[in-house]
């Protein structure tokens, strides 16, 4: 760890967080990082608690006990389902929860922490986040998802951000200052577009076989591709309770390219709309984040389609589970205090 960490550890524990609709990921400045899936729930009566043995759970243990469970996914398109107290009472459980995973035994330290949020989201989710993290943290940033992955990244100048979730696909122009609200865009044609779109042209072709939407988001995960498919595409999926093999390259193929036409879009209007002198140095260091990123052959055709324009590079992050996270941690530990705004007012 280096000096500025340890010097940071001595007063308060910093911590980034990653808020997202599928995942959220924590980095604090102890060394801890931990991720897991944004899913909370709690028991439906005695004797659900019996079997689950305790009051709340996260992730895959709440989606592996779900018929136990009233589960919530709390995060639709990034954002916190407006009207719904279930909702922000598990965003509440989850950050606090999180926030626990990363605390070294040392747990009497206060807290600072930076959460991200989808780029177009920061109004209607500032007051709600910041509710959310008042009784576990002192002091709280809120900040655009692609802002901290590109701050992480140190890509502080003449870049671009494009953050792949699962509820949004985010965009962050960077030119050397903190960005404006036109520098960002934020667009719903994400993770959970192609999930659904992908159950819709399955039930459509495969009318006989017995299968959830979480069951197609793994297909996704473990299968996603645009362009041409290096191999058949096969899922096992079950049919009157027997499991049999289904080939579905097409229908992964056609539910991926569905986000193409926005991305592309909005990639093209934010440059257009930039400096004419910069835009040159934005194509030539463009970023893709988030989970979204791992889609097989999904830079290559970015970078194809952007070519018609001059020159471009674009490459991915190392790290998509923890590349916003470990931005926000970096903003955490670098921030002035007088940006910081206390939990308790």
């Amino acid at each position: 760890m280096n000096a500025k960490l340890k010097n940071a550890e001595k007063e308060f524990l910093s911590v980034g967080i990653d808020l997202g609709t599928s995942k959220s990921a924590i980095s604090a400045s102890n060394g801890n990082r931990k991720w897991l899936e944004s899913f909370v729930g709690w028991p439906k009566d005695f004797i659900a608690l019996k079997v689950v043995g305790k009051p709340v759970l996260f992730g895959k243990d709440a989606l592996k006990n779900r018929l136990s469970l009233e589960i919530c996914r709390p995060l639709e398109r990034g954002v916190i389902k407006e009207g719904s107290a279930r909702s922000e009472a598990a965003v509440k459980e989850l950050i606090g929860h999180l926030i626990q995973l990363a605390r070294s035994e040392d747990g009497s330290k206060n807290i600072r922490a930076v959460v991200g949020v989808p780029a177009e989201s920061l109004k209607v989710n500032k007051l709600a986040i910041k509710r959310a993290v008042a009784d576990f943290a002192d002091s709280i940033m809120v900040v655009s998802e692609p802002f901290s992955v590109a701050y992480g990244l140190n890509a502080l100048n003449n870049a671009m951000v494009i953050d792949i979730g699962a509820g949004t696909m985010d965009f962050c122009i960077m030119h050397g200052t903190i960005p404006s609200e036109e520098d960002q865009r934020t667009i719903f044609t994400a993770g959970d577009y192609i999930d659904q779109q992908l159950e819709s042209l399955l039930h459509e072709r495969h009318p006989d076989a017995d299968f959830t939407l979480n069951m197609v988001r793994c297909f996704k995960e473990q299968h996603s591709f645009v362009g041409e498919p290096g191999e058949p595409v096969m899922v096992e999926i079950p049919v009157d309770g027997k499991p049999t093999m289904h080939d579905v390259t097409r229908e992964m193929k056609a539910a991926c390219e569905s986000v193409l036409p926005g991305m592309l879009e909005t990639t093209l209007e934010l440059i257009a709309g930039f400096d004419p002198e910069y835009q040159k140095g934005i194509r030539n260091n463009i970023i893709l984040a988030g989970g979204g990123s791992q889609i097989r052959g999904l830079r290559e055709y970015l970078e194809g389609a952007l070519r018609e324009y001059g020159p471009c590079s674009v490459h991915s992050v190392e790290d998509p589970l923890f590349g916003g996270s470990d931005g926000a941690l970096a903003l955490a530990v670098d921030m002035p205090d007088e940006y910081w705004e206390n939990c308790s007012v």
